[in-house]
């Protein structure tokens, strides 16, 4: 099915508005001490969604959610929703993911790499993707026609479109490997593999959030390996990797639409060659 049958230029347009105006609207809430005026002029209020352990969420991601969904209704009647924040609505082949602020424990500490999430799937298969970075102002969007990168203004207003592709790389030996945090892989045999991997490419950075599978779509980095992400962290960014020619997978090969462990790599060769020590 051509994305075309869904998105028309105009619905495409209207969509990547609708995320950008929305995503930027935290930017009301971020770094309230550094940033007085921005909104109330009140401390952040960050509320967890755990019983055990800490998963923040704040009233930044209630809105930008809250907006997102409204538009896409009003763009889609009919279309169906899932969102971090507030769950699942309606039913269908089209089916809309939200993440509102992927990287939430950044933005709440005050560090610039966060995004808003949203990933369009048509009879489960992801054909769509944005990732919007507020602080940056630039927006990743991925299609079956290839995926692009819109960056902020310049000095006379203009924005510059660019097409994003991964890097040429192959071999480990030169690959920058992106991760969030070590402590997504479980203790033993898990964390000992992604340490292994560590071992064989040429350097490792930590953080980052979404805004690794942009730097890999982008030729930046060359491998991003995360584990313990949802459907919504992962599936809208799946059409942006690919669109840049890059291959994104769980440890199985399969395309990670349930999110949970996440290889992506800039060429097949690459992430065959991660695949074989993250899954021995």
């Amino acid at each position: 099915m051509a994305i075309a049958d869904v998105l028309s230029p105009n619905l495409l347009d209207a969509t990547t508005r609708l995320i950008v105006e929305s995503s930027r609207t935290a930017l009301d809430w971020f770094r309230p001490g550094a940033r007085p005026g921005r909104h109330s002029g009140a401390a952040l209020t960050v509320d967890n969604k755990r019983t055990a352990g800490f998963d923040p969420v704040t009233e930044a991601d209630r809105a930008v959610e809250r907006l997102i969904r409204d538009g896409l209704t009003d763009l889609f009647p009919g279309h169906a929703i899932t969102g971090e924040e507030f769950g699942v609505s309606g039913d269908g082949r089209y089916r809309w993911f939200i993440d509102p602020i992927d990287g939430t424990r950044a933005f709440v500490t005050g560090q610039p790499m966060w995004g808003t999430l949203v990933g369009l799937t048509v009879d489960g298969q992801p054909v769509a993707g944005w990732m919007h970075l507020p602080v940056l102002d630039e927006t990743y969007i991925g299609l079956e026609t290839g995926s692009h990168l819109v960056l902020a203004t310049d000095a006379t207003g203009r924005r510059a479109t660019v097409p994003l592709a991964t890097t040429a790389t192959t071999a480990l030996s030169d690959a920058m490997l992106l991760c969030t945090h070590p402590s997504m892989f479980a203790p033993g045999p898990e964390l000992q593999r992604f340490e292994a991997l560590g071992e064989q490419v040429r350097m490792v950075r930590f953080g980052g959030d979404c805004m690794n599978y942009g730097l890999l779509a982008s030729g930046d980095a060359d491998i991003v390996v995360e584990n313990q992400l949802q459907t919504y962290d992962i599936l809208p960014l799946i059409p942006v990797i690919n669109g840049a020619g890059g291959v994104v997978t769980d440890l199985q090969g399969e395309v990670p639409v349930a999110g949970g462990y996440v290889v992506a790599a800039a060429t097949p060769e690459l992430h065959a060659a991660a695949l074989a020590i993250l899954g021995a």
